[in-house]
């Protein structure tokens, strides 16, 4: 932990939000702030330099992403001990969402160094307002992982979401996910396909989940947000095993996998889910099935 002499000579850390396409999205105070900082730590190096020059500034910048986060954090922190200001950028959108950052941040605010926000263009917020979906009350869920049981259970869990569901994809991953995400919410969602938000071709494509599964069959291109309305909110008559079963029995012929319609049965039905399970198995055993 710093001294309070010490941190009145620490330099401030800047989180600009950068264009997430159109350039001219970039605020005249973000602009303004990387003019003045002594020093620019950036997702991507490249691409930060081009936005510098777009700006007619020039600025030292150094790498800061997932594999040499700790490493340029501490670089970041000497710096900024030393009393430079330093700006961290990502490729597009606010730093901290999505991409390295969020630690770095942590550590700062622990240690009462300062830390400014500089607002700016979001791509989950702004596909939510395109996509015309309601937009009072939604679940951010960044990407979902790749593969294996953590991505089956992440599945599991936002299929029960109530609010309005936001979720990046990269294209070429686009369809299987949404492949996967209709067998656990089923074809009939709502939903969008946010994608090359800003840009020349930006799109919003509305229908069903079914209707953007076939839409992205063949392909598409662009960095992708998907928008997906929540879960229906159903009361059953409290605690009625009985009731909880056929509610079971209906989200089987939905084609909700049955992991799935276990854990929303008794949600929906207040039915703790051992006892539901229970039932379930008792009504196996009576019918003969397997």
């Amino acid at each position: 932990m710093l001294t309070d002499s010490q941190l009145l000579s620490c330099g401030t850390f800047y989180l600009v939000a950068t264009p997430i396409g159109n350039l001219e999205d970039l605020s005249l105070r973000a602009i303004r702030i990387l003019g003045e900082v002594d020093i620019i730590a950036a997702e991507d190096t490249r691409e930060a330099k081009k936005l510098l020059a777009h700006l007619g500034l020039r600025k030292p910048c150094l790498s800061y992403h997932e594999h040499n986060r700790r490493r340029q954090g501490e670089r970041i922190r000497s710096e900024l001990q030393d009393g430079r200001n330093v700006a961290l950028i990502c490729d597009a959108g606010m730093p901290g969402i999505s991409d390295p950052g969020q630690e770095m941040i942590a550590d700062l605010l622990a240690d009462n160094l300062p830390v400014i926000v500089i607002p700016g263009a979001c791509a989950a917020v702004t596909a939510l307002v395109a996509s015309g979906l309601p937009a009072s009350r939604f679940a951010f869920e960044g990407f979902l992982p790749g593969k294996g049981k953590e991505r089956s259970r992440r599945m599991q869990d936002i299929a029960g979401e109530e609010r309005t569901i936001i979720i990046y994809e990269a294209p070429h991953r686009l369809f299987q996910t949404l492949t996967d995400i209709i067998s656990v919410m089923g074809p009939h969602r709502k939903a969008a396909l946010v994608r090359e938000l800003t840009k020349i071709h930006e799109e919003v494509y509305s229908g069903t989940l079914q209707d953007l599964c076939n839409y992205t069959a063949e392909g598409v291109r662009g960095e992708c947000v998907l928008v997906i309305t929540g879960a229906e909110s159903v009361s059953l008559p409290a605690e009625d095993p009985m009731v909880a079963f056929r509610c079971y029995q209906n989200l089987l012929a939905e084609g909700r996998s049955r992991q799935y319609a276990l854990k929303e049965a008794a949600r929906r039905s207040g039915v703790k889910r051992d006892i539901l399970y229970k039932v379930i198995l008792n009504q196996r055993e009576d019918t003969g099935c397997s």
